[in-house]
């Protein structure tokens, strides 16, 4: 695995995009249908620079923030030089996601958002994830939609790429940071989850509408929050969330630690 901090500068403008805002905005939408109270405890298996970390840290949560690149690590401690009010709700273990040395600790959740698709054999990546969860805890995994793999390139005109990926089914594809990375499936996921011990909740689908945009821009605040609702409204609904360009899935582990 190389260090993912050879693209850091990218990585660390795409939260402020469109398409970044929609994924931490729909994301963190979601996610407190898991917590149980607003101070749980939470991991986040592969921070990056750390925008869901402090989110989550701000509206009162445990926040470790563990990745294994050290420039990534550094650069969510400068992100948090300015927020000095939640420097002691969040910690960096450096750490791979498919091993999670967090010294035994149980979480709820365990988010590993953006990272699959980076990565190999998903089955290794979601071991980790759910070995962390405490019990009645929820991992939320946010990769690649494969099942949506060739859409975008269709609409950018890339004709040849798009039938590649649809007919070979695979879903690696060089993505917004210029990297080439994977897809997963809803299935694929909720498998993975079950065989672990935890049954899969309700997937949810991200940015059916938003990538399919031929041309890219800063939207104004009126269309970014009619945007941020309709792609809201199309996450749980087929067949909107079979195909969007993310899947989100999660399960729970059962509140005495056995599966149901």
């Amino acid at each position: 695995m190389s260090d993912f901090a050879t693209v850091g500068a990218a990585h660390g403008t795409y939260p402020n995009s469109g398409r970044g805002r929609l994924r931490h905005d729909l994301v963190f939408r979601r996610l407190p249908a898991g917590l149980p109270d607003r101070s749980a405890r939470v991991l986040d298996a592969g921070c990056g620079t750390g925008k869901m970390t402090l989110r989550l840290a701000a509206a009162g949560h445990r926040r470790p923030a563990a990745d294994f690149s050290g420039g990534m690590l550094a650069a969510m401690t400068g992100r948090l030089s300015a927020r000095p009010e939640l420097a002691a709700r969040v910690r960096f273990p450096q750490t791979d996601v498919e091993v999670l040395d967090v010294g035994g600790e149980r979480f709820d959740p365990v988010c590993c958002h953006g990272v699959l698709m980076y990565l190999g054999e998903p089955a290794t990546v979601v071991a980790g994830p759910a070995g962390t969860v405490a019990h009645g805890g929820v991992p939320s995994v946010l990769p690649k939609n494969r099942s949506a793999s060739g859409s975008r390139e269709a609409l950018r005109g890339e004709h040849a790429s798009a039938r590649d990926l649809i007919e070979s089914g695979t879903g690696a594809s060089v993505g917004h940071l210029g990297v080439r990375t994977g897809g997963d499936t809803a299935e694929e996921l909720d498998r993975l989850a079950a065989e672990r011990g935890l049954p899969p909740l309700p997937r949810q689908g991200g940015r059916f509408f938003n990538d399919r945009r031929p041309k890219q821009r800063a939207p104004e605040a009126d269309e970014y929050a009619m945007a941020l609702e309709t792609e809201w409204a199309a996450s749980t609904r087929d067949p909107y969330r079979q195909v969007a360009l993310l899947v989100h899935a999660s399960a729970r582990r059962a509140p005495d630690g056995r599966s149901r």
